[in-house]
């Protein structure tokens, strides 16, 4: 069976949700289920981290509503998103919610399909390549590696209004013992970032910020924990991005290094 057949398969019934990853943004990193299901969209109600690369797969005759979500930047309500899925999937649509990355890695996919089935609607997720996964590719390194990092924590730099926040030492504590952290939607908060695993981890500890991760304007920087802020201002990074904290960056750390010294 032929990719292109393959996507013709229609997966999603009438009156229903899909919640579907759309990866980091390079189509061809979608999945074969997200291509079928955006192929058997009736509405589409897409993410403003989902491009237009991906978006061609989509019939001429569905119907495109963009719902764009972007931390600091003006946003379309989640609650007006979930009452619109519902609207439209008991109007009887195949409802697709495309969603950068997974949608429940920080895509509030979670919320949606609690609303969704409270609300008596059928919901199918299917999961995207999420973005601190392709970050991390995107440099040829792993998130763990037998010699320097035995687990990975994936966290967000972007606390709701009215939340604490992270616990910066109890972060700091699992970097120390070898996890890599991938930190989402930090790069506004990078100061944060910094100045709160500093106290407990080591100045010299590698870091590295990709913006636009497996897409061709795809940029990174790396350098270490101390100079975090200034990596981000020199190199004029801004989101979409993920930092990326740990032993595992350290090879990336010497050759940046030993440039700069060259330069």
């Amino acid at each position: 069976m032929t990719i292109s057949t393959y996507a013709g398969v229609m997966p999603a019934s009438r009156g229903s949700v899909m919640l579907v990853g759309a990866g980091p943004g390079d189509p061809e990193l979608l999945t074969l289920k997200a291509l079928r299901a955006i192929r058997s969209a009736t509405v589409l109600l897409v993410d403003d981290l989902v491009g237009n690369g991906v978006l061609r797969y989509a019939r001429r005759t569905t119907r495109i509503v963009h719902v764009g979500k972007r931390g600091g930047c003006q946003s379309t309500p989640q609650a007006f998103i979930q009452q619109l899925m519902l609207r439209e999937a008991q109007a009887g649509e195949r409802v697709v919610r495309l969603k950068g990355g997974d949608p429940f890695v920080f895509g509030r996919g979670g919320e949606e399909a609690e609303y969704l089935r409270a609300h008596g609607v059928a919901v199918e997720v299917v999961n995207g390549i999420t973005a601190g996964l392709a970050a991390a590719t995107a440099l040829q390194v792993p998130l763990t590696h037998r010699a320097h990092a035995h687990g990975v924590i994936l966290v967000t730099g972007h606390a709701k209004q009215g939340d604490a926040g992270l616990h910066w030492p109890t972060l700091a504590a699992a970097a120390a013992q070898g996890l890599t952290l991938v930190i989402y939607m930090s790069v506004a908060t990078a100061r944060q970032v910094q100045g709160g695993l500093l106290p407990s981890l080591p100045a010299s500890t590698p870091v590295a910020v990709v913006q636009h991760a497996s897409l061709p304007q795809q940029r990174h920087a790396v350098g270490v924990l101390g100079g975090l802020v200034a990596l981000i201002a020199q190199h004029q990074l801004v989101s979409p991005a993920i930092i990326l904290i740990g032993d595992v960056l350290m090879g990336l750390q010497q050759v940046a290094s030993a440039q700069e010294h060259a330069a």
